[in-house]
């Protein structure tokens, strides 16, 4: 009925190309020759089941039946509707509508297995048919295509599930309004508009890395949601840069971006012979080019986290230099005064800078002149979905 070398082959290129389990089209083979034949030869709430053996080609049907107690069980013939009939078995306080094809009396299994017991199922050998209609086979080819997408969805999700938090490579497959679809080989990457950094072009073809933060499954398949501007995207080029922070020695425990402007990043040494600042910056400051480059230029502050709100919002706001900084434990807001000539480095341009530090502090922050005069303030922005 088969030709076993093709079926062979098949097997091999879609758990080598594809990673699907053998087992899993076997299965599905199985599967769909029991929909075929209960298609063809199938009655009114039979349950079939086939067994294929790939060595052999051998393919065995057989019949299943689920033992029903007779004390809970309605006959056809007591004027039940018919809609009931193929109904399967249901909890023990319920009665169970009799179905001779689908179900078998306790008292009946126990002649063909003494030790049976209520829902197990009794297994009858059938007779293998050998041709199947037009719509029966139409309908096993469908099965097996089903249960391939399902198996080659189980198999991209376990993939990359594993790489969820990682930053991943890809080509550029399409564009469409504004969306990039990126081609992961066995799955499609989804760089949505608001997730790419402003400003930044790509063309079909083109190689592109981005953060994986979310692997999504829909009826369509797998959809790995990518970003270029979330924080983590930042801080994994940094790991790949500085092998202080991928190996523990040194931890970011902060990030405000504004992705292809500007971003802060607060660092804290876990070894204290290690300079967090230095060890992100890199010999000549190769380490941040390396990133800024990637990022399209954008600009990239590493101050030094510290426990202390004034130390920590005093370093925040860099490059600027501040005289005097008030805060209010109660409400997290925090007054900075600043002279004259650091106004415009604290407040930054159109406000950048502060908003950064309150970002990347948790404080809000008021920027204030020496003689009092209110000059800027940044709010806490509400924590991101992703």
């Amino acid at each position: 009925m088969f030709d076993l070398k093709v079926i062979n082959s098949v097997l091999s290129e879609l758990e080598e190309a594809r990673g699907i389990p053998r087992a899993s089209i076997i299965e599905a083979i199985e599967a769909a020759l029991a929909t075929a034949y209960k298609k063809e030869y199938g009655k009114k709430g039979q349950i079939i089941r086939t067994s294929f053996d790939l060595s052999t080609g051998e393919t065995n049907f057989f019949q299943v039946k689920i033992v029903v107690d007779e004390s809970r069980v309605i006959f056809e013939d007591e004027e039940t509707p018919e809609s009931e009939v193929d109904e399967a078995v249901v909890s023990a306080d319920e009665r169970v509508v009799y179905n001779p094809e689908h179900h078998i009396l306790l008292e009946d299994a126990r002649k063909i297995k003494k030790d049976a017991q209520i829902d197990e199922e009794i297994i009858f050998p059938i007779e293998s048919k050998g041709e199947y209609g037009r719509i029966a086979a139409q309908t096993a080819k469908q099965v097996i295509m089903q249960k391939i997408r399902e198996a080659e969805k189980t198999s991209v999700v376990s993939e990359f599930g594993k790489r969820e938090g990682e930053i991943v490579n890809g080509t550029v497959q399409r564009i469409e309004r504004g969306n990039i679809f990126v081609d992961m080989g066995r799955a499609t990457g989804l760089l949505a508009y608001e997730e790419q950094i402003p400003s930044e072009r790509f063309s079909q073809g083109e190689r592109v890395r981005a953060y994986l933060y979310r692997v999504e499954e829909s009826p369509r398949g797998v959809f790995l949601r990518l970003s270029r501007s979330h924080p983590k995207f930042l801080e994994k080029l940094f790991e790949a840069e500085a092998p202080e922070l991928a190996s523990g020695a040194i931890v970011i425990k902060a990030i405000a971006r504004e992705a292809g402007y500007r971003s802060k990043i607060a660092a804290q040494a876990v070894d204290t012979h290690i300079d967090p600042i230095g060890a992100l910056v890199g010999q000549r400051g190769v380490r941040v080019s390396t990133v800024m480059s990637e990022l399209r230029g954008e600009k990239i502050d590493i101050i030094e986290w510290s426990a202390e709100p004034k130390k920590f919002i005093e370093e925040a706001l860099s490059p600027a230099k501040v005289l005097d900084i008030k805060i209010n434990e109660e409400e997290k807001a925090a007054s900075v005064i600043v002279a004259e000539d650091q106004q415009s480095l604290a407040i930054g341009k159109g406000g950048q800078n502060v908003r950064l530090a309150a970002k990347l502090t948790g404080w809000k922050i008021d920027i204030q002149s020496a003689r009092g005069e209110e000059l800027a303030t940044a709010e806490v922005p509400a924590p991101e979905e992703n």
